[in-house]
């Protein structure tokens, strides 16, 4: 007598459907082992068993062999960061200030960092910005006396951003886009000695342009002076004369001192 039951079928529906989901995944896996999207901004270091390989990879969809290949993205977008200082002055002053840089990484520079001095985009700074621009900033302001950096402060902020675009240029890994030097801070009683010589400065020269340009009078006098002459001086009578008055110089040149003086509309 046959059984009414019936063993299931190894081949049925569900083990099909558990196969083609298993492919599935395992595809879907794959595929995420194997592409990999690079953001707007950034660039992408590609190792192959952790070696360097190729250039830098662009932002878009990327391709790598799955398991033995690894990226690490960098950002190449400009950086701003501020850094708070105290450096020795050349009279031995202490200063303190914030000097904030901005710069941006070379996109082509990328595998050289990865292999020469930082593996991600946290180490950048520590590891190649900031070293340069300490030195910079030590170098420079050793060279100037306190009164001169808080007079100078714009034109020192330019020496400063020169000299750590120098620095940085030795390895060629970033561009400096600019350097502002802020918040100079010094002892109060420096500041007041400071104030004090400005003041002396203005006055000094106030003094000075005003010697100048009792100077430039002075020898606009002179040159006045020696150009007049008899004829001349008798011109500008005539020409301010009102008609009014009744004596009138003599006619320079008439008799050995010039004549007597003329008298118009007199009773003699």
């Amino acid at each position: 007598m046959q059984s009414p039951l019936r063993s299931a079928s190894p081949d049925g529906p569900g083990v099909g459907l558990s196969l083609i989901l298993a492919v599935v995944v395992g595809l879907a896996i794959l595929l995420s082992q194997t592409v990999f999207i690079v953001p707007a901004g950034n660039v992408a270091v590609v190792t192959t068993l952790g070696k360097v390989t190729g250039v830098p990879r662009g932002p878009g969809a990327n391709f790598k062999a799955p398991l033995v290949q690894a990226i690490s993205l960098f950002d190449v977008r400009t950086q701003v960061r501020p850094e708070q200082f105290s450096t020795l002055t050349k009279d031995l002053q202490v200063i303190e200030a914030t000097a904030t840089v901005k710069y941006a990484m070379k996109p082509s520079e990328a595998g050289r960092i990865y292999e020469t001095i930082a593996t991600d985009n946290q180490q950048i700074y520590p590891r190649v910005i900031q070293p340069s621009l300490l030195k910079a900033l030590k170098s420079v302001f050793s060279q100037y006396e306190l009164v001169t950096i808080a007079t100078e402060w714009n034109s020192i902020s330019e020496i400063v951003q020169e000299k750590v675009a120098d620095e940085l240029r030795k390895f060629d890994y970033v561009n400096v886009q600019g350097l502002d030097l802020t918040g100079l801070q010094i002892a109060e009683e420096y500041r007041a000695a400071i104030e004090q010589k400005q003041i002396a400065e203005q006055q000094l020269l106030r003094a000075q342009t005003e010697v100048l340009i009792a100077e430039q009078e002075a020898k606009r006098y002179e040159t006045l002076n020696s150009s007049l002459d008899d004829q001349v001086l008798y011109k500008l009578f005539l020409d301010k004369w009102d008609g009014q008055t009744s004596v009138v110089p003599a006619l320079p040149g008439v008799g050995a001192a010039g004549g007597p003086s003329v008298i118009v509309n007199g009773r003699r």
